[in-house]
Parts: structure tokens; C-alpha cells; sequence
């Protein structure tokens, strides 16, 4: 019998070492967990340490891997939603904000097309009427001049916005082409800015995708409940600068076309009517933290981006004397008089706020306004006694599978029924091993992936024995059968695993949230699977022959 080389040995060796090593920590779960929240909390504070922080990192040497099996929803507790995005409202954003684009390119032919008022119209479409019809073409040349191409590979060539002319009335909308980028940019800026608020709280691995057109899948375990993860992904947060035409304690006062009557937050029954397009939005924020006013309340510092701070920079300087409604969520937080030139893009919102507020404030700008309202669809709590009572049912699906798979191994093929054994518990640490490296997140599906993985490891291991069996019929010594055993059985595992590896390969890439997880253990036990059975236990094996010597053996 030829050995294997020592260097292959000890490539073996370090692989086997490695994964029971990685997996290590995911046996003592709560306390590594402990360690590496205070592992971050330090790292975040610049080194500052607090005694129970001390306490925690003393719970693991930090020299030795730390990383665990991140839990899911299912198996930690938490929330479950399913938002559908309203990208209509993206619509009708997009032509409120190009009025002021049209009014100011006729406003320079307004002695060809004479006079230009915005007329009602269905949301989403822009409807601009003119009182010369001989002027219809050169307005229809203008606003043609503010189309701009489609971003987007399929828009290639194609304009964002169809013109047509209705009598006097100028109808602007988006193109087809536009639409689809539109809804595109919405759900991604949409997943995003979720991903981003979702992350501001500290939660653990959230589940934050897309799915269908329209769709976006939510879960975070570790939280409360669907509720608080409503509240903190719901909330817009969208604030805007919009200027004050008046100020009235009518509730039911007619703020007249193209205006708003928002409350005013901090004065029960008084009401602002503010223009409804605003000067500058939430969108162009590039900072927002909380702060203390000049009579130390708590407050909001906020910074606009260049193209932000040009227009309220410019908004000022014309207007002032003049107030101007700071709105959140359609509520005046304040209507300040603007004293003067307010340059750099730089401002503070006051109100009567708490620390709390004011720093939840702070994090829902900084995270940003989402573009479109979210309809939820679906929701659900998942408590963490569930998700325990899960665990505990995955561990027992898990040994009892190994257990009924260690008894036949060793009944059908003896001592290399208990080498195959032990090549077991090492691909599940390797499994282990390999998912907390990863940062892969345990579900309960993926708790089946690992038991179907203990079932299908020694597959390669009875085909192996088998083989062994054929050419110890066929008279061959013990160590020539052993070679011969695992060389003829090689092909016939490989392709096996390869073609059960496809499978897992296209279940990931079409599949999502449970499937995934399944998938994710599925291949990765299969590829644990092949190298225990086709090098850990041959190690095992030829190490008991050099050191026996066996005249004959039974396989």
C-alpha cells in the first residue's frame, strides 16, 4: 500500500484543527456572544473599557477565533415584515419638483406663450396650461429642452419624460422608460435606507432583501416585536424647508391650490399654510446629530450637501424678513423669521424636544427620508422561547440522526464503521467551522440542511467499504485493498456530491430567506462531507495499518 505523503498529512491535520477550532466557541454561545458585544462596544468608544465590559472580554482569550453562527429569525426570536414599496409616490414627487422647471423656462417666453398656470391633475402627471395658442410649439420646444436621457441600461437612447399637447394644456409625465429606472432606484434606495435604520439600533444580522418588483423582505431577529420594527422602519422621517404664506387656528381653513395646512408641533391648535414645494429636502442631508440649543435644550445640528446648501443659501439671502415652516413628517417643528444670509448649508432644528427625541430624530435623518410609503403586508413576531424550543428540537433531530447513523456504521462495518465516526463529528465541526468564518446565518432550515448533511456523509464512506470488500474477495492483501478501495470509489463519490452540489448551487441563487439557508448548509456540508470521508478517514485508516499491521481485516 502506497502512504499518503506526510505534507498531505499535515494539510489534513490543519484543516481538521482548524474547523474544531472555529467551531469551538458556538459550544459556549451566550458568553462568546458576550464577549464580542463588548469586543465592538470597545472598539467603537476608541479603547474606553467600563467593569463590565472587563467582565466580558475576560469570558474568552482573545487570541483564539471568537466568530459564531449567527441565529435567525426563527431560531433567535424577532420580527418578520413584508412591505410593498409605493413607488407612485415617486411619481408625483418627480413632477412637483419640475413645475418650478417649467414656470422658470416659459416664464422667459411669456410674450409668446402668455400667461402659464399649473392645472389639476391625476398624481404623477404634470399639467401646465398657457393662454396663447400660437405659442403652444415654442413652450412645447421649452419643456423639451428639460428632458434629460434615462439612466438605466434598458433607457439607453430614450428620454425621462412624453410631452404631448391637450388644447392649451401642456401634459408631462414620465416615460415608460423612466418609470421602470424609477421603481428601480426606488426599491434599491428604499432597501437601503431600511438596511441603514435597521442598523442604527445595534440589531444582529438582519434579513433586509428584495423580492418580487415591488416587495422588500424584512427580519431582524432579536427585536421586540413587529410593532417597534414597524415603527422604527416606517417612520419617514422626511423633512423639508418650505416657505409660510400664513399662519391660522382654523383647522378646516382652505390653504388654497398647490398649498398645504400642516400643524404646528410645538403649539397645540395653531396651523402654518406652507407652499407645498419645498426649498430643500431631507434628501440632500449629508449629516444629523443631536445637540443642545444656545438655552441648552436639546436640539438637532444638521449639514446639506453642496447642492442643498446652494439653494437654502439662496432661499435666505432673497427672503429675508421672511419665516419659513421646518416640517417633519407634516408637522412644523418651527417657523423661524429668517434674520439673515444663512451660507455653508449648516442649521439646527429646536422644538420641544427630549434627549431621546432629539437623538431618534438625529438617526432617522441621518439615515434618510425613504422615497415612497411602505404598505405592510405581512407581519410577524416570533418570540424567543420559539425560537429556543426550535433550537432544542434541531439539537435532538441532530443526535438522534447521528446516533442511528454511528450504530450502523459500526454494526455493518465495524472498527471502520467507528473510524467513519469519527470522521463525522469532524465534518460537522468543519461545517460549524466553516459557517462561523463565513458569518452565516443559522435557520431552522438550515439546521435540515445539517441533518440531511449527517445522513449523506457516510455515503462516500459505504461506498468506499464496499469497494474494500470487493477486493478482499478478490484475494488482495489488507493494504492493497485499502488502496485499491478508495481509488476505484473516488469517481463515483465526486459525481455524486457533484451533482447534489448543482442542486444546492441553484437553490441559493433562485431561492430565498429559508431556502437560502438551506442551500448555504447544504453545500457546505457536501464539500466537509467528501473531504472526511475521502482523506480524514484514509488517514485514520492507514494509520491503523502501519501500526497493526494486519494480516487480514474485516471490513
Amino acid at each position: 500500500m502506497n502512504s499518503m505523503p506526510l505534507w498531505k498529512r499535515v494539510i489534513i491535520l490543519v484543516i481538521c484543527t482548524w474547523g474544531i477550532v472555529a467551531a469551538a466557541p458556538n459550544l459556549n454561545y451566550t458568553n462568546i456572544e458576550r464577549h464580542n458585544d463588548a469586543r465592538a462596544a470597545v472598539e467603537a468608544s476608541g479603547g474606553m473599557v467600563t467593569p463590565e465590559q472587563a467582565a466580558d472580554l475576560a469570558l474568552w482569550p482573545n487570541y483564539l477565533p471568537s466568530s459564531l453562527v449567527n441565529l435567525g429569525l426563527d431560531l433567535r426570536g424577532g420580527a418578520h415584515l413584508l412591505a410593498e414599496v409605493r413607488v407612485e409616490d415617486v411619481y408625483k414627487a418627480r413632477m412637483d419638483a419640475l413645475w418650478p422647471e417649467v414656470r422658470d423656462a416659459l416664464r422667459d417666453k411669456r410674450d409668446v406663450v402668455g400667461n402659464v398656470r399649473r392645472q389639476p391633475s391625476p398624481d404623477g402627471t404634470l399639467r401646465v396650461a398657457i393662454s396663447e395658442a400660437a405659442g403652444m410649439a415654442t413652450a412645447m420646444e421649452a419643456v423639451r429642452g428639460l428632458a434629460s436621457p434615462v439612466v438605466s441600461l434598458t433607457g439607453v437612447g430614450q428620454n425621462d419624460i412624453d410631452i404631448s399637447a391637450q388644447g392649451l394644456d401642456i401634459v408631462i409625465q414620465l416615460s415608460q422608460a423612466e418609470r421602470a429606472a424609477t421603481d428601480d432606484r426606488t426599491i434599491q434606495q428604499s432597501l437601503e435606507i431600511v438596511r441603514r435604520r435597521v442598523d442604527e439600533v445595534g440589531t444582529r444580522e438582519p434579513t433586509i432583501q428584495r423580492q418580487g418588483a415591488d416587495r422588500i423582505l424584512i427580519q431582524v431577529p432579536g427585536i421586540g416585536s413587529a410593532a417597534e420594527l414597524k415603527a422604527l422602519i416606517g417612520t419617514t422621517a422626511k423633512l423639508t424647508f418650505n416657505p409660510v404664506i400664513g399662519r391660522t387656528t382654523d383647522a378646516g381653513a382652505s390653504p388654497g391650490p398647490r398649498n398645504l395646512l400642516l400643524p404646528s408641533m410645538d403649539e397645540r391648535g395653531t396651523y402654518y399654510i406652507v407652499e407645498e414645494t419645498p426649498v430643500v429636502t431631507g434628501e440632500e442631508l449629508v449629516d444629523a446629530q443631536p445637540a443642545f440649543d444656545q438655552n441648552n435644550r436639546p436640539a438637532v445640528n444638521f449639514r446639506f450637501n453642496p447642492q442643498g446648501a446652494r439653494k437654502f443659501g439662496d432661499y435666505t439671502a432673497a427672503n429675508i424678513g421672511a419665516p419659513f415652516a421646518i416640517v417633519l413628517d407634516s408637522e412644523v417643528i418651527s417657523a423661524p423669521v429668517i434674520q439673515s444670509h444663512i451660507p455653508g448649508g449648516s442649521g439646527i432644528i429646536t422644538g420641544s424636544f427630549t434627549v431621546e427625541d432629539s437623538t431618534e430624530l438625529a438617526i432617522l435623518l441621518r439615515a434618510g427620508a425613504l422615497p415612497a410609503e411602505l404598505t405592510f403586508l405581512e407581519e410577524r413576531t416570533v418570540g424567543p422561547e420559539l425560537g429556543q424550543d426550535s433550537i432544542d428540537a434541531g439539537k435532538t433531530a441532530a443526535l438522534i440522526a447521528m446516533g442511528a447513523v454511528v450504530f450502523f456504521m459500526i454494526a455493518c462495518y465495524g472498527l471502520f464503521g467507528a473510524f467513519a465516526t469519527v470522521a463525522l463529528g469532524i465534518n460537522v465541526a468543519l461545517l460549524f467551522g466553516a459557517l462561523s468564518t463565513i458569518g452565516g446565518t443559522l435557520t431552522l432550515p438550515g439546521i435540515a440542511g445539517i441533518v440531511l448533511t449527517i445522513g449523506m456523509a457516510v455515503d462516500a464512506n459505504v461506498l468506499v467499504f464496499e469497494r474494500i470488500r470487493e477486493e478482499l474477495r478478490n484475494a488482495k492483501t489488507p493494504g492493497r485493498a485499502v488502496q485499491l478501495g478508495y481509488e476505484k470509489a473516488m469517481s463515483a463519490i465526486i459525481d455524486a456530491n457533484i451533482t447534489t452540489f448543482i442542486t444546492a448551487t441553484v437553490l441559493f441563487a433562485v431561492g430565498s430567506g429559508p431556502v437560502r439557508g438551506f442551500a448555504i448548509t447544504l453545500g457546505i456540508g457536501i464539500i466537509t462531507s467528501v473531504f472526511t470521508a475521502l482523506f480524514v478517514t484514509r488517514v485514520l485508516v492507514e494509520v491503523w495499518l502501519n501500526w497493526r499491521r494486519p494480516k487480514t481485516i474485516i471490513v
